[in-house]
């Protein structure tokens, strides 16, 4: 398992730019968040230096790539508006592009939804993403560094994407800004987002605090009490393969993050665990995995395969049994059995190398292959 990780990892490398000359470097932060993630997994299994390294060429070559202006933009330098010395020092500090192939829609231009999802700006969920890397960095690579950046990061990120809604007055996070986080692309909202967006504030301050600067001026306090806010009373059920696979991941991190003492609700992961066994049971029925490969799209499926690894993993955290909160989590979890088996039928599928052949998977091939290897490998990235 190890080598088939190495493989495709060292293959992604080479055919984006990372490691070769002969490639111009391309980008997209979803995916370069799991690749991250990925190299530190191989790290922490070989003891190879060189994977560590990997890991830090990535974050350096994204934040010099999405953290600045695209090549067909007539603005130039960092998207923040730092000059260029302090944009090294701050690269997240105005957020990070999606790395998308087309130029984000300017004012004025009409909107076609099908040419959005081609076209540049920030998510949301991308930025939660890169996050959550840059922790993991920070604290495989013992570099304080990676968590102040992930902090710039999200106090760019609350201040750019929290909204009032006009209907409700409520908060909430708008799914897609434009590049400078001046205008929305997509003014709707997910409740995936505003949950995502709390468990993400507080990994970072955990991070913080497990590197000894929970103490500093970028804590982020108002930013959870604002996210912790947006997420009272929703609810999370979902049939997307991705999404669920979202929520799984979610709910694992909840767990680590109650149990060290960072997040003081339980009640968040159990409601979780609630709509993810509704979740999983209503894509169950829907016989998805028993389509042939040209009619899947495999980095949703990988997704949900990468969070099914999150049950066993939730089951092993600590937790105080006689609390009945807790026997009610480990009930819920022990529900989730029956649908581990679904994380390998998804691997198997996508290592079958005639399935790999499908326009399908060429398509989205870096995607496809970082959250195979991911699914392959999760340590890192399920790891608060």
């Amino acid at each position: 398992m190890t080598d088939e990780v190495r493989r495709i990892m060292l293959a992604f490398a080479d055919r984006t730019g990372l490691t070769s000359s002969q490639h111009p470097p391309r980008r997209y932060l979803w995916t370069d968040a799991h690749a991250v993630c990925n190299f530190l997994s191989l790290y922490r299994r070989t003891t190879t230096d060189e994977y560590r390294q990997l890991a830090q060429m990535l974050i350096d070559q994204v934040h010099n790539t999405l953290g600045k202006h695209r090549d067909d933009d007539p603005r130039r330098g960092w998207i923040s508006g730092l000059s260029e010395k302090d944009g090294e020092r701050h690269p997240t500090a105005g957020g990070l592009r999606i790395g998308k192939k087309l130029p984000e829609r300017r004012p004025g231009d009409a909107f076609d939804e099908r040419l959005e999802w081609d076209r540049d700006g920030q998510y949301f969920h991308y930025l939660t993403k890169w996050m959550h890397a840059l922790c993991r960095a920070a604290i495989l690579c013992d570099d304080p560094r990676y968590g102040r950046w992930a902090m710039q990061l999200a106090r760019a990120a609350h201040a750019g994407f929290a909204a009032e809604s006009s209907h409700d007055r409520q908060k909430r996070f708008i799914w897609k800004m434009s590049i400078d986080l001046t205008m929305p692309l997509v003014p709707a909202s997910s409740p995936h987002d505003s949950l995502d967006g709390y468990l993400t504030y507080n990994e970072i301050a955990h991070c913080a605090s497990r590197l000894g600067e929970s103490g500093t001026r970028t804590g982020l306090d108002a930013e959870i009490t604002d996210a912790a806010g947006m997420i009272r009373g929703q609810h999370w059920r979902t049939t997307d393969p991705l999404g669920i696979g979202g929520l799984l991941f979610d709910a694992c991190r909840a767990s680590q993050l109650s149990a060290a003492g960072q997040i003081h609700d339980p009640a968040i992961a159990g409601a979780l665990l609630g709509d993810i066994r509704e979740s999983l049971l209503d894509y169950a029925s829907l016989a998805s995995l028993g389509q042939a490969a040209r009619f899947r799209l495999a980095f949703r499926e990988l997704g949900l395969s990468i969070g099914l690894h999150a049950v066993s993993k939730m089951r092993a955290v600590p937790t105080n049994s006689s609390r009945p909160l807790d026997a009610a989590l480990r009930a819920d979890l022990e529900a989730l059995r029956d649908y581990e088996p679904m994380a390998g039928v998804i691997t198997d599928f996508w290592c079958n190398s005639a399935n790999r052949q499908r326009g399908s998977w060429r398509d989205h091939e870096d995607i496809n292959s970082v959250m195979l290897a991911t699914s392959l490998l999760p340590d890192e990235f399920l790891e608060v």
